[in-house]
């Protein structure tokens, strides 16, 4: 099913919302970790006023005193409508899912359920910093199935990857990034199709980060992993956190395929408490309440998109820049400037503008940056203007 177009939402821009001065009032990380003087345009915090069904769930929650501990099921509910109206997907099924306290520890238990310690898991470098972290925390060994130039998974690649990890014995995992942080790649069916058939061929399981799915750009479908021909074994993570602005409000969901209903119903039941009560309902009044916002946003985000190619373009013609598929972030390859492998120290240094080191993602990652656009059209144009000036 496609989306209803974006620009018919009737929501106004919600990126034009707040002023430079008005967002540094803000005290979360991305407004406090540097100088006043440093333009933001990192970590993964959009620069918009919350959608108001969410501001009202949270405002009757507080008039209440609701801000005790999480129960029912009315978010995972919530996330099977916005599944089957967003992407024709009607196989969320509510009770194979289990509350999380956020996407990322959602991934450490639900490895903890298919894999043990000293085994193997599988990722698709250049991808999110967190997945190298966590991984080896709870000591797991990271193998590595770099994307293809064309920033797509390689499906040779990731074969020989699990061929490797399934070698010795033991069991493997794959952690997939779905759609992909940083370059923003949306897989396709096929492509997914593929990679449930090798992990059924060499009995590797795949668990998937799919929190970017709802920020898609126009005419671009997402696919959830559980939904193509042969990932009933999969796993996946979804939230609301990405596309509504809500990390500070902590929740999330961790779904199963039919054939890891087994696996997910060994999720110690304490793992349900780490969710924010109040977090799951803003959660689920964002996926049952707030779509038309979610529409103002992402034809928001197209315009960025068109917008900072056309500011690269002109301003910073040497970096390579793909418009994503989706999520709110933009892998540059800045190799061509001369400036090293860090480009990030040297905008941040010489321009006031932070980025994400593309060091930080792994392999494939040096001599690029990735950059938050999910802001104001004049905040962007600031943040390439000083990135401009700190080359000269």
């Amino acid at each position: 099913m496609n989306r209803i177009p974006h620009e018919t939402s009737g929501e106004p821009n919600p990126f034009r919302a707040l002023t430079l001065d008005g967002l540094r009032l803000r005290t979360s990380m991305k407004w406090r970790t540097y100088p006043a003087d440093v333009l933001p345009l990192w970590v993964a915090e959009m620069d918009v006023p919350l959608a108001e069904p969410v501001i009202r769930a949270v405002t009757e929650a507080m008039a209440l005193g609701d801000t005790g501990y999480p129960a029912g099921s009315a978010y995972a509910e919530a996330l099977a409508g916005f599944a089957a109206k967003q992407w024709g997907w009607h196989g969320l099924a509510v009770e194979r899912s289990a509350i999380v306290p956020d996407v990322m520890m959602g991934v450490v238990e639900m490895l903890k359920l298919v894999t043990g310690p000293g085994d193997p898991v599988v990722v698709n470098p250049p991808v999110y910093p967190p997945f190298f972290q966590f991984i080896a925390h709870m000591d797991r060994r990271i193998a590595e199935a770099p994307l293809g130039a064309d920033g797509r998974l390689d499906l040779g690649v990731l074969e020989e990857a699990y061929r490797r990890v399934v070698a010795g014995g033991g069991r493997a995992a794959h952690l997939l990034c779905s759609p992909h942080n940083p370059t923003g790649t949306v897989h396709t069916a096929g492509e997914l199709s593929a990679v449930a058939a090798l992990a059924e061929r060499y009995g590797v399981r795949v668990v998937a980060d799919e929190i970017h799915a709802p920020l898609t750009a126009a005419g671009v479908d997402f696919v959830p992993y559980l939904g193509v021909p042969g990932a009933e074994r999969g796993l996946s993570l979804m939230s609301a956190s990405k596309a509504w602005n809500l990390a500070g409000l902590k929740a999330a969901l961790a779904v199963a395929g039919p054939g890891a209903a087994a696996d997910l119903a060994l999720l110690p039941e304490e793992v349900s408490h780490g969710p924010s009560h109040v977090g799951v309902l803003a959660h689920t009044a964002a996926l049952r309440d707030g779509t038309a916002w979610l529409d103002a946003l992402l034809a928001g985000l197209d315009a960025n998109r068109r917008l900072l190619a056309d500011l690269l373009a002109e301003h910073l013609p040497g970096v390579r820049y793909r418009p994503g598929e989706a999520t709110y972030l933009a892998w540059l390859d800045c190799r061509a400037l001369d400036v090293g492998d860090d480009p990030a120290a040297v905008f941040l240094e010489r321009g006031r503008v932070a980025l994400s080191p593309g060091a930080d993602f792994g392999t494939g990652g040096a001599g690029h940056v990735r950059l938050n656009l999910a802001t104001s059209p004049e905040i962007l144009t600031e943040g390439v203007r000083r990135m401009a000036a700190a080359l000269r």
